[in-house]
Protein backbone atom coordinates (compact mmCIF):
# COMPACT_ATOMS: atom_id res chain seq x y z
CA UNK A 1 0.00 0.00 0.00
CA UNK A 2 1.70 3.14 -0.78
CA UNK A 3 1.88 6.39 1.21
CA UNK A 4 1.08 9.58 -0.92
CA UNK A 5 0.29 12.95 -0.02
CA UNK A 6 -3.25 12.19 -1.61
CA UNK A 7 -3.47 9.18 0.82
CA UNK A 8 -2.59 11.10 3.81
CA UNK A 9 -5.65 13.99 3.11
CA UNK A 10 -8.02 12.97 5.72
CA UNK A 11 -6.24 10.24 8.14
CA UNK A 12 -8.38 9.19 10.96
CA UNK A 13 -6.56 7.84 14.36
CA UNK A 14 -9.16 5.59 17.05
CA UNK A 15 -9.85 5.84 19.97
CA UNK A 16 -11.99 3.87 21.87
CA UNK A 17 -13.32 6.86 24.31
CA UNK A 18 -15.87 7.33 21.93
CA UNK A 19 -17.13 4.03 21.44
CA UNK A 20 -20.80 4.44 23.21
CA UNK A 21 -23.03 0.81 22.43
CA UNK A 22 -20.99 0.79 18.57
CA UNK A 23 -17.91 -1.09 18.11
CA UNK A 24 -14.57 0.34 16.70
CA UNK A 25 -14.92 -1.29 12.79
CA UNK A 26 -18.43 -0.11 13.05
CA UNK A 27 -17.05 3.29 13.40
CA UNK A 28 -13.83 2.88 11.03
CA UNK A 29 -16.16 2.11 8.36
CA UNK A 30 -18.28 5.70 8.87
CA UNK A 31 -15.46 7.40 8.75
CA UNK A 32 -14.25 5.27 5.55
CA UNK A 33 -17.48 5.91 3.46
CA UNK A 34 -17.29 9.58 4.85
CA UNK A 35 -13.90 9.90 2.70
CA UNK A 36 -11.17 8.78 5.23
CA UNK A 37 -7.98 8.20 3.18
CA UNK A 38 -6.06 6.84 6.16
CA UNK A 39 -6.11 4.72 9.57
CA UNK A 40 -4.29 4.14 12.41
CA UNK A 41 -4.95 1.92 14.96
CA UNK A 42 -4.10 3.36 18.45
CA UNK A 43 -4.50 1.18 21.76
CA UNK A 44 -2.68 1.99 25.08
CA UNK A 45 -4.73 0.17 27.29
CA UNK A 46 -5.90 -3.39 25.79
CA UNK A 47 -4.32 -6.56 26.24
CA UNK A 48 -2.26 -8.31 23.38
CA UNK A 49 -4.73 -10.58 22.60
CA UNK A 50 -7.66 -8.48 21.96
CA UNK A 51 -5.11 -5.93 20.58
CA UNK A 52 -4.17 -8.64 17.70
CA UNK A 53 -7.83 -9.41 17.32
CA UNK A 54 -8.60 -6.08 17.00
CA UNK A 55 -6.10 -5.46 14.54
CA UNK A 56 -6.65 -8.19 12.38
CA UNK A 57 -10.57 -6.94 11.93
CA UNK A 58 -9.82 -3.54 10.88
CA UNK A 59 -6.98 -4.94 8.95
CA UNK A 60 -9.35 -6.70 6.75
CA UNK A 61 -12.04 -3.30 6.71
CA UNK A 62 -9.27 -1.26 5.13
CA UNK A 63 -7.83 -3.56 2.96
CA UNK A 64 -11.45 -4.20 1.32
CA UNK A 65 -12.34 -0.75 0.74
CA UNK A 66 -8.33 0.09 -0.24
CA UNK A 67 -7.61 2.52 2.63
CA UNK A 68 -3.78 2.23 3.83
CA UNK A 69 -3.68 0.96 7.66
CA UNK A 70 -1.13 1.45 10.35
CA UNK A 71 -0.68 0.56 14.09
CA UNK A 72 0.43 2.89 16.21
CA UNK A 73 3.45 2.07 18.61
CA UNK A 74 3.15 -2.05 18.31
CA UNK A 75 5.58 -2.36 15.78
CA UNK A 76 5.44 -6.54 16.40
CA UNK A 77 1.59 -6.64 16.05
CA UNK A 78 1.89 -4.99 12.71
CA UNK A 79 4.69 -7.34 11.38
CA UNK A 80 2.70 -10.32 12.64
CA UNK A 81 0.05 -9.27 10.63
CA UNK A 82 1.72 -7.68 8.05
CA UNK A 83 0.03 -4.25 8.56
CA UNK A 84 0.61 -1.77 5.51
CA UNK A 85 2.73 -0.05 8.47
CA UNK A 86 3.65 1.35 11.79
CA UNK A 87 3.10 4.80 13.33
CA UNK A 88 5.93 5.98 16.06
CA UNK A 89 6.51 8.37 18.68
CA UNK A 90 9.29 10.44 19.51
CA UNK A 91 9.65 7.95 23.03
CA UNK A 92 8.82 4.62 20.73
CA UNK A 93 10.98 2.17 18.27
CA UNK A 94 13.65 4.70 16.45
CA UNK A 95 12.26 4.64 12.77
CA UNK A 96 15.58 3.09 11.05
CA UNK A 97 15.38 0.29 14.12
CA UNK A 98 11.39 -0.27 12.73
CA UNK A 99 12.21 -0.02 9.26
CA UNK A 100 15.15 -2.62 9.93
CA UNK A 101 12.07 -5.03 11.52
CA UNK A 102 9.51 -4.31 8.57
CA UNK A 103 11.14 -3.86 5.72
CA UNK A 104 11.64 -1.58 2.73
CA UNK A 105 7.78 -1.54 1.38
CA UNK A 106 6.09 -1.14 5.13
CA UNK A 107 4.95 2.46 5.72
CA UNK A 108 6.58 4.23 8.59
CA UNK A 109 4.96 7.68 10.10
CA UNK A 110 6.85 9.46 13.23
CA UNK A 111 5.79 12.33 15.32
CA UNK A 112 7.72 14.96 15.03
CA UNK A 113 7.73 18.47 17.57
CA UNK A 114 10.95 20.18 16.14
CA UNK A 115 12.73 20.63 12.84
CA UNK A 116 15.47 18.69 14.51
CA UNK A 117 12.92 15.76 14.88
CA UNK A 118 11.77 15.72 11.48
CA UNK A 119 14.91 15.80 9.53
CA UNK A 120 16.15 12.95 11.67
CA UNK A 121 13.00 11.03 11.12
CA UNK A 122 13.13 11.74 7.33
CA UNK A 123 16.92 10.56 7.59
CA UNK A 124 16.41 7.35 9.46
CA UNK A 125 13.10 6.22 6.67
CA UNK A 126 10.78 7.96 7.83
CA UNK A 127 7.73 8.08 5.19
CA UNK A 128 5.31 10.98 6.89
CA UNK A 129 5.78 12.91 9.44
CA UNK A 130 2.99 13.45 11.99
CA UNK A 131 3.10 17.29 13.98
CA UNK A 132 1.43 18.59 16.92
CA UNK A 133 -0.47 19.24 18.73
CA UNK A 134 -0.91 22.23 16.67
CA UNK A 135 -4.12 23.49 18.81
CA UNK A 136 -5.27 22.12 22.84
CA UNK A 137 -6.56 18.23 22.63
CA UNK A 138 -7.56 15.62 25.22
CA UNK A 139 -7.38 12.80 23.30
CA UNK A 140 -3.49 12.78 23.82
CA UNK A 141 -2.72 13.66 27.55
CA UNK A 142 1.02 14.33 26.73
CA UNK A 143 0.75 15.87 24.05
CA UNK A 144 3.22 19.19 23.21
CA UNK A 145 1.61 22.10 21.22
CA UNK A 146 3.21 22.96 18.69
CA UNK A 147 3.30 26.40 17.28
CA UNK A 148 1.98 27.21 13.18
CA UNK A 149 5.56 29.52 12.40
CA UNK A 150 7.18 25.45 13.88
CA UNK A 151 4.53 23.70 11.82
CA UNK A 152 5.69 25.88 8.32
CA UNK A 153 9.26 25.51 9.55
CA UNK A 154 9.18 21.53 9.41
CA UNK A 155 7.01 21.33 6.18
CA UNK A 156 9.78 23.48 4.13
CA UNK A 157 12.79 21.32 5.94
CA UNK A 158 11.71 18.25 4.84
CA UNK A 159 11.39 16.64 1.50
CA UNK A 160 8.25 13.97 2.85
CA UNK A 161 5.00 14.51 3.42
CA UNK A 162 3.58 16.34 6.61
CA UNK A 163 0.65 16.10 8.05
CA UNK A 164 -0.96 18.11 11.13
CA UNK A 165 -2.51 16.72 14.31
CA UNK A 166 -4.11 17.72 17.52
CA UNK A 167 -7.38 19.39 18.11
CA UNK A 168 -8.33 19.76 14.68
CA UNK A 169 -11.89 19.89 13.42
CA UNK A 170 -13.94 22.40 11.45
CA UNK A 171 -13.77 24.98 13.02
CA UNK A 172 -9.77 25.60 13.14
CA UNK A 173 -8.84 23.57 10.34
CA UNK A 174 -9.11 26.35 7.73
CA UNK A 175 -6.13 28.40 10.50
CA UNK A 176 -3.44 25.57 9.31
CA UNK A 177 -3.62 27.07 5.47
CA UNK A 178 -0.53 27.51 3.63
CA UNK A 179 1.46 25.63 6.14
CA UNK A 180 2.77 23.02 4.23
CA UNK A 181 0.78 19.86 5.36
CA UNK A 182 -1.18 17.87 3.21
CA UNK A 183 -3.31 16.37 5.09
CA UNK A 184 -4.80 16.22 8.55
CA UNK A 185 -4.80 13.87 11.37
CA UNK A 186 -8.62 13.61 13.14
CA UNK A 187 -9.96 11.84 16.19
CA UNK A 188 -12.70 13.38 18.24
CA UNK A 189 -13.66 15.41 15.18
CA UNK A 190 -14.71 11.79 13.67
CA UNK A 191 -15.20 9.46 16.55
CA UNK A 192 -16.65 11.74 18.65
CA UNK A 193 -19.34 13.01 15.94
CA UNK A 194 -22.97 12.01 16.39
CA UNK A 195 -23.00 11.46 12.94
CA UNK A 196 -19.10 9.80 11.82
CA UNK A 197 -20.38 9.49 8.18
CA UNK A 198 -21.41 13.34 7.47
CA UNK A 199 -18.61 14.71 9.74
CA UNK A 200 -15.95 12.86 8.05
CA UNK A 201 -17.23 14.01 4.78
CA UNK A 202 -17.60 17.53 5.79
CA UNK A 203 -14.37 17.43 7.34
CA UNK A 204 -12.64 16.23 4.24
CA UNK A 205 -14.21 18.95 1.87
CA UNK A 206 -12.21 21.48 4.43
CA UNK A 207 -9.29 19.45 4.41
CA UNK A 208 -9.28 19.74 0.76
CA UNK A 209 -9.99 23.42 0.71
CA UNK A 210 -6.95 24.29 3.05
CA UNK A 211 -4.63 22.32 1.37
CA UNK A 212 -5.31 23.57 -2.01
CA UNK A 213 -5.52 27.17 -0.60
Amino acid sequence: MKCDKESLLLYAVTDRRWLGSDTLPGQVEEAIKGGVTFVQLREKNLDEGQFLREAKELQQLCRRYGVPFVINDNVEIAASIGADGVHVGQSDMEAGDVRERLGPDKIIGVSAQTVEQALLAEERGADYLGVGAVFSTGSKADAVEVGHDTLKDICRAVKIPVIAIGGINQDNIGSLTGSGICGVAVISAIFGAGDIEEATRELKAAAGKMVEA
